[in-house]
């Protein structure tokens, strides 16, 4: 058995990550000792089941959210995709680029080429995607020309700054107003225009169809299909299916709750109510420690603050159980709020722990960690992005996929970002905060501005119709990023 400062050592040579739910090291290096024709396959089953319960959290829960919170507030898809899903989506990069840049040395080169690598992923990949999946389909035209060119402008000028190697206070500011002035001018624009319209018509389709809880996925119709042509095989696969998806769904019903009054649950009404406080306390560890004391009742006794908040919600779900006696007759808009809340959360959750297990793959595999940054650990911050737009276009909502896939990388860029780059300017200040160059983030800014650019020209030669072949041209142009990227990084080392 492997020692614990062989298991401390092992530790330390992975990558740099935000803290996981598992201990990736640990695992291969104590636990399977080193061996990776057992970590391997070990690991790479861990992988698929975070990309489930992504995918699951994504589609069951987030989109719903999304989609209900739009309505509700009577949200454009343009309006819809610069709050909700941006925030959604780009909360956590803040939070990492902000850490990244207050580390050590090389850390603030890395955070800014996560946030372009991510960006270029998902103005490419993800906008692919959507296409592949909806194209064609029309895109409202100023709403769309009008989130590219903020993108593009916004990309140009971070580009200029850092060719400049250096920025000031001023400029990290005007990063972050920028972003608050494009959403100010959704707002102005939305103001009894096309899209508020499209809103109200949305709102209405959604009392109409008595909301849909669940999204309308592609899987249900081939089985169908193939139950009629093979009963047999349809049936070991559901069985098989049935095994994989039933605890993940109940564990996600266990923490997130369901906006519909159809669904309502009293034991899972009350698991939310207990669970959901500990889970959100949880994600603001590094901000205030589970083990912080405070005092609580009793004036001389100091408790932690995790029995705290635990023994409060008991106590909530302890009433709720007594007193709810029938689901509500409307839905609950606090439990919408709630519900995109904790699926935000397990987004963010299961795709840090997808890169952290990509990390220790591409480690025990002895990838380069230069490549490993640019390839896979840039697919792991994008992967909750992709996953949620894809689900939003499977959902008939690519109207607001694509907005999405244009507002939440340029919120990570400028709120992400620029607020990180705010603090450090701030510290330094009168002086300038020096920015370290790399051609490989000048790489990424050619590519990122390539794809904005093109996207642009041919969705508006197309008269603002998404075409499929587009999409296949952006996986294109990200393929050909990737192998540039791995050729600079492999020749750096």
């Amino acid at each position: 058995m492997a020692s614990p400062a062989t298991c401390a050592a092992a530790s330390s040579a992975f990558l740099a990550h935000p803290p996981a739910l598992l201990d990736y090291a640990a695992i291969h290096s104590c636990l399977l000792r080193g061996d990776a024709r057992l970590s391997l396959p070990l690991l790479s089953l861990l992988l698929l089941l975070h990309f489930r319960i992504l995918a699951a959290s994504a589609s069951a829960h987030f989109t719903p959210a999304v989609s209900r919170l739009a309505a509700r507030l009577r949200l454009s898809p343009s309006m819809a995709a610069a709050t909700l899903l941006a925030l959604g989506n780009g909360a956590p990069d803040a939070f990492a680029s902000a850490a990244a840049l207050s580390g050590p040395a090389g850390m603030p080169r890395a955070g800014l080429a996560a946030i372009l690598s991510a960006g270029a992923f998902v103005s490419a990949f993800a906008v692919g995607a959507v296409a592949l999946i909806a194209a064609p389909f029309a895109v409202p035209p100023a709403p769309f020309a009008r989130d590219v060119f903020f993108y593009l402008v916004a990309a140009s000028a971070l580009f200029y700054v850092y060719l400049s190697a250096e920025i000031f206070l001023w400029q990290a500011v005007g990063l972050v107003l920028f972003y608050a002035f494009f959403v100010g001018l959704v707002f102005y624009m939305d103001l009894g225009g096309d899209e508020a319209k499209a809103a109200s018509t949305a709102a209405a389709e959604l009392q109409m169809a008595n909301g849909i809880g669940r999204v309308a996925m592609d899987l249900p119709v081939t089985v169908e299909d193939r139950k009629q042509q093979d009963p047999a095989l349809c049936t070991v696969l559901r069985k098989v299916t049935e095994v994989w998806e039933q605890p993940i769904a109940f564990v996600l019903k266990l923490t997130i709750p369901s906006t519909l009054p159809s669904e309502w649950n009293k034991f899972y009404i009350c698991a939310n109510i207990c669970l959901c406080p500990l889970l959100l306390l949880y994600s603001f560890g590094s901000f205030i420690p589970l083990d912080t004391r405070i005092v609580f009742l009793l004036p001389q006794i100091l408790f932690p603050i995790w029995a705290v908040v635990l023994f409060a919600s008991l106590c909530l779900a302890l009433s709720h159980f007594l007193l709810e006696k029938e689901a509500p007759e409307t839905e609950n808009t606090a439990s919408t709020l709630v519900s995109f809340i904790m699926s935000v959360f397990w987004i963010s959750t299961m795709a840090g722990e997808l890169l952290n297990c990509l990390a220790a793959i591409g480690v025990i595999m002895d990838f380069p960690p230069a490549i490993l940054g640019m390839t896979v650990l840039a697919w792991g911050n994008s992967v909750g992005d992709l996953v949620a737009d894809v689900a939003l276009a499977r959902a008939g909502q690519p109207r607001i996929a694509i907005a999405g896939c244009f507002a939440g990388p340029m919120f990570n860029m400028l709120v992400g970002l620029g607020t990180a780059l705010v603090v450090q300017t701030a510290r330094v200040y009168p002086k300038a905060y020096v920015l370290e160059f790399h051609v490989g983030i000048v790489v990424a800014f050619v590519f990122l501005l390539l794809s904005l650019m093109g996207t642009l020209l041919v969705v508006t030669w197309a008269r603002f119709r998404v075409p499929r072949f587009w999409g296949y041209c952006l996986m294109g142009i990200y393929i050909l990023f990737t192998i540039v990227s791995i050729a600079i990084a492999s020749s750096s080392r």
